[in-house]
């Protein structure tokens, strides 16, 4: 299992990149650094900066939300990176995003993102093969555009940069259908933050073996990149640590997206924390913040989480390495848990 860390500059009111975290995490070994967006920083430009000021570590995008550009647009970005920063260090990780941003902040159908993606990667696809110029018939990102407001000249292109034609696309997802689509057509599949646990890891290999099998190009899950997240906090008490990370939980399950449509949430139902889940949501919607951190279950953040002593995150971190995921990211880790996991990951 390979390691690797993200950076959450995206969450910041002015972007901040740990440089120094980043380079000794190469030096170190780590194989990939990622980064995402929101509605803050996107995830393009700061890798760009990232990919300047190291020299091999690869690059990925966790997650480029699809709503926010073409997938033109998310093509053109990942080639230029890919080719300035060295080929073969890119790679393209999307996902759609929830109605909230997808609708509130980029002004774009929420739709129907499982075609949606998979017309964009298609599309993304023949961009990068160069063979012809581009069309896709799909319905949801028909290429060119012929609908309202058409002038009925667009025709179809080819790309000017002759790049790296196996760029890797991977996906970003969670629910069911779009987790069986990243086994379908991408090439390797981010699990997300807090998704992809040690026990799990069989619901999610089902849904993998689904997609991969109505592949053409034969590719198992030997060879399907599974790109796992989690937060190392070293820490010795470790209830501390748990009631650390409660805030968090409760925001995001409480009050990430909305009441009926809420990822995070259906997320904590799919672990089995359902009557949790729904204690959680309601006591955040009704104003009681501090109740619904209360009611996050210890095991719901122990499962997804390495913390505590280093002993124990050494211990803990044998489940992650033996789950089936080919990749382990650090969330925004310090440089007293690279240097720990660097160490643990060569033990």
């Amino acid at each position: 299992m390979r390691l690797g860390m993200t950076t959450e500059c995206f969450q910041e009111p002015r972007p901040k990149v740990p440089l120094e975290v980043i380079r000794r995490a190469e030096a170190l070994g780590f194989d990939s650094v990622w980064t995402a967006e929101i509605y803050g920083a996107d995830a393009f430009t700061t890798l760009a900066h990232i990919g300047a000021l190291t020299g091999k570590i690869r690059l990925g995008t966790n997650i480029a939300q699809l709503a926010a550009r073409s997938p033109a647009c998310a093509a053109m970005s990942a080639q230029t990176i890919d080719a300035l920063a060295g080929e073969g260090r890119m790679i393209l990780g999307l996902a759609v995003s929830n109605p909230q941003i997808v609708e509130g902040w980029h002004g774009q159908p929420w739709g129907k993102p499982n075609k949606r993606l998979r017309d964009a990667v298609a599309i993304i696809r023949n961009i990068f093969a160069r063979e012809e110029p581009v069309t896709n018939d799909g319905p949801e990102i028909p290429l060119p555009f012929t609908g309202p407001g058409s002038s009925g000249l667009g025709k179809p292109l080819k790309s000017i940069l002759h790049t790296n034609k196996h760029l890797p696309v991977y996906i970003g997802a969670g629910r069911p259908a779009n987790v069986r689509l990243a086994g379908e057509i991408a090439d390797g599949w981010l699990t997300g933050y807090n998704k992809w646990v040690p026990g799990r890891e069989q619901h999610y290999l089902a849904l993998l073996k689904d997609g991969l099998a109505r592949r053409d190009d034969r590719k198992t899950l030997k060879d399907f990149p599974i790109v796992g997240t989690t937060a190392v906090q070293i820490e010795t008490d470790v209830r501390a640590a748990l009631d650390s990370h409660k805030a968090f939980v409760a925001l995001y399950v409480g009050g990430g997206g909305a009441k009926e449509k809420n990822f995070h949430k259906d997320n904590m139902v799919d672990r089995g924390f359902g009557e949790a889940a729904n204690r959680i949501q309601e006591l955040f919607l009704a104003g009681h913040k501090q109740e619904a951190e209360a009611a996050v279950p210890d095991e719901f953040v122990d499962q997804g989480l390495l913390l505590g002593p280093r002993e124990r995150i050494k211990e803990r971190y044998k489940l992650w390495r033996d789950s089936g995921l080919t990749d382990l990211l650090l969330t925004n880790p310090s440089m007293e848990v690279v240097e720990l996991m660097g160490k643990l990951d060569h033990a």
